[in-house]
């Protein structure tokens, strides 16, 4: 990991693991999107700028995601300690039992995502999305199968609904078996209600530690779309994702959609005031609510990781007063969401 980086750790919930303020995440982009060169050149970029924790699943690129990753790793021959792992458990084929939560997806997915990824264990582990068909008991005990087997060492959940986690940690504690320690939400200034007020309870009741994903808003809060033209190369432009599809779609030509590019416009002032990027702005916005753990951003060139590492120094800079500008403009500060100072 590089030396003399300004990288800020902080603690996964109640735990003592601690993970880069700013991580990366596969998502579509290794194994899809780019190529390897691409993938280990921000991998690297992200490692010698201090970022510890890289974020993936079985669904990503299908796999490819996960399989590029790993490659990176062995290629870089990175210390596996200076590392922060993670991949989630969902969706993992077309097969009756190839997704879901079920103990034999959870556990048979856990195998083949660590086959991928050439890794003997993951730090982390995600229930990708609730299973209401599965028994919460089942798949509390398959997560500590997993992680007594030392294939992971915490699980958490993602997307799940705040009920939903109460649920598996009461289940946990009635049988005496290892909690969710994290959830993986969508957290941005233009999407916040559940991580600011469902989950308000959760952060100091359990001890919930996050890591969000989403904080550009898919490229929205960059400001690349604000003439509503997609450009080349860029997350909308790519063709081999139908949910970017969608998204591309509510996000360019709906009223909503344009009602918040409206916005990012108006945040331009500020970012200029500060001395930085949108960007750069959006993922600093996030970082100052203490309850996010880390943030997940993705990169498909080395130069993107470079000016996302860069949101570090605008946290400073984020006085009660810019915030009150920015929140001005956003107007969808929820009434019961905590303030930030």
């Amino acid at each position: 990991m590089g030396s003399g980086t300004d990288m800020q750790y902080r603690h996964l919930g109640r735990s003592g693991l601690k993970v880069s303020a700013l991580s990366l995440g596969g998502w579509v982009t290794y194994g899809g999107q780019v190529g390897d060169d691409a993938a280990f050149a921000c991998m690297k970029a992200a490692y010698d700028a201090g970022i510890n924790f890289f974020d993936n699943a079985e669904v990503y690129a299908n796999g490819e995601s996960e399989r590029a990753m790993g490659r990176a790793i062995k290629h870089f021959g990175w210390k596996r300690s200076s590392l922060v792992i993670s991949t989630k458990i969902y969706w993992g084929g077309d097969g009756p039992n190839d997704k879901g939560l079920s103990r034999k997806h959870i556990i048979e997915g856990t195998k083949a995502s660590l086959a991928r990824l050439e890794l003997d264990y993951v730090d982390l582990i995600y229930a990708h999305r609730p299973d209401s068909l599965t028994p919460m008991h089942e798949i509390v005990r398959a997560f500590n199968w997993v992680i007594e087997k030392g294939y992971a060492f915490y699980w958490g959940t993602s997307e799940w609904s705040a009920e939903q986690i109460s649920d598996a940690v009461r289940v946990a504690e009635t049988l005496g078996l290892i909690p969710p320690l994290m959830e993986q939400p969508q957290y941005n200034m233009l999407h916040r209600e559940r991580f600011e007020v469902e989950y308000k309870p959760l952060y100091a009741k359990h001890g919930l530690g996050t890591t969000i994903w989403s904080p550009l808003a898919s490229g929205v809060l960059t400001g690349k779309y604000n003439a509503g033209v997609v450009p080349e190369g860029s997350r909308f432009d790519y063709k081999g994702s139908p949910v970017i599809q969608r998204i591309k779609e509510s996000s360019l030509n709906t009223e909503a959609g344009k009602a918040k590019l409206r916005k990012v416009v108006a945040l331009e002032p500020i970012a200029k005031k500060l001395d930085c990027t949108l960007a750069q702005l959006a993922l600093a916005w996030c970082l100052v609510n203490p309850n996010v753990s880390s943030v997940i951003t993705g990169a498909s060139r080395l130069e993107q990781v470079t000016e996302n590492v860069k949101a570090l120094a605008v946290l400073p800079k984020l006085t009660s007063e810019v915030i009150a500008e920015i929140e001005a403009i956003l107007e969808n500060k929820p009434d019961s969401a905590p303030e930030r100072f």
